[in-house]
């Protein structure tokens, strides 16, 4: 097992010095790095840590926009904990290591014509850091990929390994398929999946008043529904994926370049760094960006169509609603901006998903519809995210675990009301808070 004591320098894949997140809004500074390759490397790093009196947290690609991971303990890095263990066919499950990228798992699925049922927009996460902060994609009928969990191995805070399943410490695995790393380090996870399929995406632009007016219709109709609002602007882009019998017409390479890469990250980089330098562009660029998008359909297996690069950079913050509480907290929204002198140059985002039986999903026991903000790197978000927060939080909102907010246990604790299942579940297995740190102490208490 690789350990490191940091004594300065800047950081990186298994270097001694500070660690940061994708955005570079989070930086922490490990007493002690360790890089596990194996379960059992994983659980003696963390008895070694208790003996020493330190705290542990696991990190994995840095997404989270929050401190999740952070620590002045020692830090648990992902690089050499990954890889597909186990392909069970005739159970329709993949178990993987914990810190194995989705992007490579997804490849590996591939590979053996299996696939996930459902998955967020992004695949450069680790699978523990995506199930663990509650990343989601968009369904009418499938859910999170936490919730596509069937198994998992969890160490806790005395170094001991847990194997948690329905029929295994049900208890625990009720709570720790999205479990904050509140309760353990997970170094393996079990995933249902389903023979590889197709879908076919239908991408339109569509103005705010019809999304919004045939919300509940869009989102009924279609297996995978999600839309994109341009600030200062009244219009959106609409996408819808569903099941398809082929066959496959995956975008041409060129015209894929054009509208993943060149339109969706070099154009709208530009335009976001002329947006920060001259912020009363912003209005007149959403107006020209929003109008430059045309329709296009194409159908591919599932991650292709799924997932996109994310290559500009920004900060984000997410809240979970009520399903029926979606348009008139977007109303709210588009009319808290137009009313202010707030300048947004980032597309807000809106998706779904069904009601789930996990104690911290953000959709435990609720259909629920996802309204995000995003404001581009170095540009001040504060205000903005304040004022949508009041919004989300008026409608019973639940932020996104791995995404800005300041809500509090106590406001937690109202929103979700599997919430003291979680705590009393957190002190049994880490009563002395082996796994704690500032963030936990604000959104789970003590």
């Amino acid at each position: 097992m690789a350990v490191t004591d940091v004594i300065g320098g800047s950081g990186g894949r298994g270097s001694a010095g500070p660690w940061r997140n994708w955005a570079g809004n989070v930086t922490a500074r490990p007493a002690r790095i360790a890089a596990p390759a194996s379960t059992e490397e994983l659980a003696a790093a963390v008895r070694t840590a208790a003996a020493d009196g330190l705290t542990v947290k696991a990190v994995g690609a840095g997404h989270s926009f929050t401190p999740a991971a952070a620590t002045d303990g020692l830090l648990i890095r992902p690089e050499r904990l990954t890889g597909v263990r186990r392909i069970d066919r005739e159970a329709g499950t993949v178990t993987v290591a914990a810190g194995t990228p989705l992007k490579d798992l997804n490849r590996a699925l591939a590979a053996h014509g299996l696939s996930l049922t459902n998955m967020g927009d992004i695949m450069e996460q680790t699978v523990s850091g995506a199930t663990s902060t509650g990343t989601h994609g968009t369904g009418r009928d499938s859910a999170s990929i936490a919730a596509q969990i069937t198994a998992l191995e969890l160490v806790t805070a005395d170094g001991s390994v847990l194997r948690c399943s329905a029929e295994e410490n049900p208890d625990v695995f009720a709570a720790a398929r999205l479990g904050l790393g509140a309760l353990g380090v997970i170094s393996e996870l079990t995933f249902a999946v389903e023979p590889e399929f197709l879908l076919t995406a239908r991408e339109e632009p569509m103005p705010f008043d019809e999304v919004t007016g045939r919300f509940d219709e869009l989102a009924a109709d279609n297996e995978h529904f999600e839309f994109y609002w341009f600030p200062h602007t009244g219009n959106c882009n609409t996408k819808r994926n569903n099941r398809s019998q082929g066959p496959a017409a995956p975008p041409g390479r060129v015209s894929a370049w054009i509208g993943d890469e060149l339109l969706s990250n070099g154009v709208f980089q530009v335009a976001c760094a002329v947006g920060r330098a001259v912020p009363a562009a912003i209005p007149g660029i959403a107006k020209i960006s929003s109008r430059a998008l045309s329709a296009r359909t194409y159908t591919d297996i599932p991650y292709k169509v799924f997932t996109s690069p994310r290559r500009v950079r920004f900060v984000e913050m997410e809240y979970a609603l009520p399903r029926k509480a979606a348009v008139q907290a977007l109303g709210q929204l588009k009319a808290m901006v137009e009313r202010s002198d707030l300048r947004v140059s980032f597309p807000v985002e809106v998706r779904t998903a069904p009601a789930d039986d996990i104690a911290l999903s953000t959709a435990s026991g609720r259909d629920t519809v996802y309204i995000a903000v995003h404001m581009y790197r170095g540009t001040p978000y504060q205000a903005y995210f304040a004022a949508a927060e009041r919004i989300m939080t008026a409608h019973d909102g639940r932020p996104h675990w791995g995404k800005l907010h300041t809500r509090d246990a106590g406001y937690l604790a109202e929103v979700y009301p599997r919430f003291g299942e979680f705590t009393a579940l957190r002190e049994r297995l880490d009563p002395e808070r082996r796994f704690a740190n500032g963030y936990l102490r604000q959104v789970l208490g003590d």
